[in-house]
């Protein structure tokens, strides 16, 4: 038997929905979402999973078979911070059953696990730990306020030449930032907008 079917983890949900930020928007997924942050942003829209030990915990064993089932070919790991965590057990299972491994973070740990894609979204208020920028493959800044922008663009010059660049409104703050990223794009084109599509849509 393999011990690293074994390993737990505290889930606060799992579902399937499509991935509705940034570069793979619109793509079907199996969203994971791990208890447990240690950043706290005063605008976060799921602070219950903050609470490391507020959640069941699973196994890889039963992710894997939610996972399977889902058919999607990727699956989001989010949080939460999810790489207060020691994720190697789980993307080791996740690509044994065919699975793009992906991953949501602020960069204020180092990350475990190998990724296929890693999306950085960096926050004011903890720093992000050295190196984070060099093995993203995404840059999402999210906006709530004017600053932010210059801020992002601080965090663009540490990015590899490749990376995806995107500026993403805050949910409650829509209409008061979106002017100032599109005013920012129209100027920078290596910059895109994302906007939160499944909530719009009313999905998870």
């Amino acid at each position: 038997m393999e011990d690293w079917l074994e390993v737990q983890y505290p889930v606060m949900e799992h579902f399937l929905t499509v991935q509705g930020e940034g570069a793979y928007t619109g793509v079907s997924a199996f969203f994971i979402r791990l208890g447990g942050c240690d950043v706290g942003c005063s605008w976060c829209d799921v602070k219950e999973s903050w609470d490391v030990n507020a959640h069941p915990k699973l196994t890889v064993r039963a992710l894997l078979e939610e996972a399977k089932s889902s058919n999607a070919p990727i699956c989001v790991v989010t949080g939460g911070e999810p790489a207060m965590h020691d994720l190697n057990a789980l993307t080791t299972g996740l690509h044994s059953i065919g699975m793009r491994t992906h991953i949501e973070t602020s960069g204020t740990h180092q990350l475990t696990g190998k990724w296929d894609w890693v999306t950085f979204s960096p926050k004011r208020f903890k720093e992000a730990v050295q190196g984070i920028h060099q093995v993203a493959q995404e840059l999402k800044v999210i906006v709530v306020n004017r600053q932010d922008i210059g801020w992002g663009e601080e965090h663009a010059e540490l990015m590899t030449e490749e990376a995806k660049l995107y500026f993403q409104p805050e949910w409650d703050r829509q209409s008061k930032v979106l002017p100032y990223i599109m005013n920012h794009l129209k100027t920078n084109p290596r910059w895109r907008l994302s906007l939160q599509s499944h909530k719009y849509l009313g999905l998870p």
